[in-house]
């Protein structure tokens, strides 16, 4: 067992996370994990299926007396947003997560943790181990590629589920009962460039903007947290305009449906201006961190040489770089009118990669109405073509419309409320769950989403309530034994 999680009180619960921890499944990349739960699988004798996508379903049978309950699928995605620190050099792709138990939580050393939805995979395998739980027949839909544009539901075939009533595994807020998600779609800007001679004399150097919190770009987007392209934005415009810079690249963030917290940029300038770089720079920092939450303490900007090795941008296009930055919308866009304060639409301008002739920029749109999240792109659309951007839209994926007439949300309600006295708080989510795409291939598909108490998701920040994850499992457990009762 995982050293960081022996002596924990759900052993069975904390020996299949630990294991999933060890293996690389990063989005894309999912080979190894969905090997490994197949032949976990095999070895308990269960009986599974795939798909062309690797999506897979294992078959955990009914508890005896309980073969004639309908069956319950229950369903969380096997990838994870892969972040680390500028400083770490862990390699996503052949390490294992290093997971520490950090008081009553558990994190990684500067690394996301996985814990989306590492945990609630968890969950189903070690529920599936565990005969002391009753219930009726479950199914174990374990998707790929939910990270990056939820592609693996998006794929998935009638007829893959048997079930038509589902418990999601992939929230984060213990006490809250989800009926509900936004839908999405990513933008993909390239503002082309071309690039001239290095001035005489000039010297290249590099700015990097880091320290931000960063987060995830649906759950985090109310909190106005630093985007550190915006503030790319902004320093860019100071070095083309008052120290005459030439830019030469700029690069930030990692994943579309992350808030980015880091981004740098190389520029040209004659090395008497350095000084006044240094002080525009500290200048800048003291007007953000005046203007940023106060979690936006440890912004910072350092100034390094760099070698110089490619030509500089043009100055108009740096300039349309500029002014795409400035203008492109980033946050909350509108609130809800029926769910007190729920964030109806938004938009987060996650990635920006230097390429050979244009910088690419990437977003990502979300709203739980489609009327809205379609106007939202169409509005960023025409920002970028005005810019001089080639815009592409992807196809995007449904939102989930909460159903408060929900038979599984009913039970769920209802244990809840057993086990602790308290009503649980019934709400929708402005992020992409999987819930949405599956009620749209599976009409009728009955759900709710539940989950423990999670930190700081999609970043290095990210640590898992050791106590809330035991309890909701034990609570997820309980669900599927009222729900067999009642309907034996």
């Amino acid at each position: 067992m995982l050293e960081a999680v022996k002596g924990l009180k759900e052993e069975k619960l904390w020996f299949h996370f630990g294991e999933l921890t060890k293996i690389p499944r990063s989005s894309k990349k999912e080979e190894k994990i969905m090997n490994y739960l197949v032949n976990l699988a095999k070895e308990k004798g269960l009986n599974y299926r795939t798909d062309d996508s690797m999506n897979l379903v294992v078959e955990i049978p009914a508890s005896p007396g309980y073969e004639n309950v309908p069956c319950i699928v229950l369903q969380g995605h096997t990838d994870m947003v892969c972040e680390k620190n500028s400083d770490s050099s862990f390699d996503f792709d052949n390490d294992p997560i290093e997971v520490i138990r950090d008081g009553e939580f558990l994190r990684a050393n500067k690394t996301t943790l996985g814990a989306d939805n590492g945990i609630g995979v968890a969950m189903g395998l070690a529920i599936a181990d565990t005969p002391e739980f009753i219930h009726g027949p479950v199914e174990l839909l374990m998707t790929v590629d939910e990270e990056t544009g939820l592609t693996g539901a998006k794929t998935l075939k009638p007829g893959f589920v048997k079930g038509n009533i589902m418990i999601n595994l992939d929230s984060e807020e213990e006490g809250a009962l989800y009926a509900g998600c936004a839908g999405g779609l990513d933008t993909e800007f390239r503002i082309p460039f071309t690039r001239e001679e290095i001035p005489a004399g000039a010297k290249r150097y590099n700015l990097m903007i880091k320290g931000l919190v960063g987060g995830h770009s649906g759950l985090n987007i109310n909190e106005e947290r630093g985007c550190s392209l915006k503030i790319a934005g902004l320093l860019l415009y100071k070095m083309l305009t008052e120290v005459n810079a030439k830019l030469t690249m700029i690069n930030g963030g990692n994943k579309r449906n992350a808030i980015p917290r880091e981004a740098e940029m190389n520029i040209l300038i004659d090395p008497s201006k350095l000084d006044k770089v240094k002080e525009i720079a500290a200048e800048l920092v003291a007007t953000l961190k005046n203007e940023l939450p106060s979690m936006e303490k440890n912004l910072e900007i350092v100034i390094s040489e760099r070698d110089c090795d490619c030509g500089a941008i043009k100055h108009e296009d740096a300039m349309n770089v500029v002014n795409f930055i400035y203008a492109i919308p980033h946050g909350v866009m509108g609130m809800s009118c029926d769910i007190p304060e729920l964030v109806e639409t938004s938009t987060n301008l996650g990635v920006a990669t230097t390429e050979d002739d244009h910088i690419n920029f990437v977003t990502s749109q979300r709203s739980s109405i489609d009327s809205a999240k379609m106007d939202l792109a169409q509005r960023i659309r025409i920002i970028g073509e005005l810019c001089g951007a080639e815009v592409i839209h992807n196809t995007g994926y449904p939102g989930w419309k909460p159903d408060l007439s929900s038979k599984i949300l009913d039970v769920a309600k209802r244990t809840w409320t057993e086990i602790t006295g308290k009503e649980p708080e019934i709400k929708a989510i402005h992020a992409g769950l999987e819930c949405g795409i599956i009620g749209e291939k599976f009409p009728g598909m009955d759900m709710v989403s539940l989950g423990p108490d999670m930190f700081g998701v999609h970043t290095p920040d990210e640590k898992l309530n050791i106590k809330s994850a035991e309890r909701i499992f034990n609570f997820t457990g309980k669900i599927l034994k009222k729900f067999a009762d009642e309907n034996k």
